[in-house]
């Protein structure tokens, strides 16, 4: 499945050339419903689901990707302002699609008290239910195991076979050139097809340059 992934310029670039992707973090993630979607008036309840919250943001994290790259929303908030870039990949471990709901999830305590499928199942809809107004995402989500602490403090997820580097779009107020790319590319650049991004005509879409002479 070809998904895709928004950068600034510096960390986008930065990316292809360690060829890795960050892995953010559950409780920094900037929706605050995020993995506490659940509704209920009870106050011990809604300990119970921020413990889970916390035991899973001790044990995984979450890489955010798009099925597609054309909303010019998308690129105005992940992509600083459209200066940045989407990475196009290849995937081929384990995602899951977000749903987008109007009202939150109902506690299901009883799915809690033992491992099993009704456990996982309650849990996986809880990793994967947002609001309806982030629907625009069109998100899917990887969550891996947090292994290996980069010297930085953060995670990174390598680029591999199952998550691989086919794309890069260089957004349409972007500096970054084609020498910049190649550089960071390297001897991935014969795997890698590269262009420019512009603004649709005659809609609300991001769309490819076609002109190779307007992207020095």
């Amino acid at each position: 499945m070809r998904l895709y992934h928004f950068l600034n310029a510096e960390y986008g670039l930065l990316n292809i050339r360690h060829r890795r992707l960050k892995i953010a973090r559950i409780s920094e993630l900037n929706d605050p419903f995020e993995f506490l979607g659940v509704a209920t008036k009870s106050a011990s309840m809604r300990r119970r689901y921020q413990w889970l919250k916390d035991g899973l943001n001790d044990y995984m994290g979450v890489v955010c990707f798009s099925a597609s790259w054309n909303n010019p929303v998308q690129w105005g908030h992940y992509a600083d302002r459209h200066r940045g870039l989407c990475l196009g990949f290849d995937v081929t471990a384990e995602t899951h699609k977000v749903t987008y709901a109007a009202e939150r999830l109902l506690a299901r305590p009883s799915t809690m008290k033992s491992e099993g499928p009704a456990a996982e199942a309650h849990v996986t809809e809880i990793l994967t239910t947002k609001f309806e107004h982030w629907s625009y995402e069109d998100e899917y989500r990887l969550f891996p195991q947090l292994q290996d602490q980069d010297p930085s403090g953060h995670y990174f997820l390598e680029f591999d076979d199952n998550v691989a580097l086919r794309e890069v779009i260089v957004g349409d107020r972007s500096a970054i050139s084609r020498d910049d790319i190649a550089q960071s590319l390297g001897p991935l650049a014969r795997k890698v097809t590269t262009y420019k991004a512009r603004l649709a005509f005659r809609s609300f879409d991001v769309v490819r340059q076609k002109n190779d002479r307007l992207w020095s």
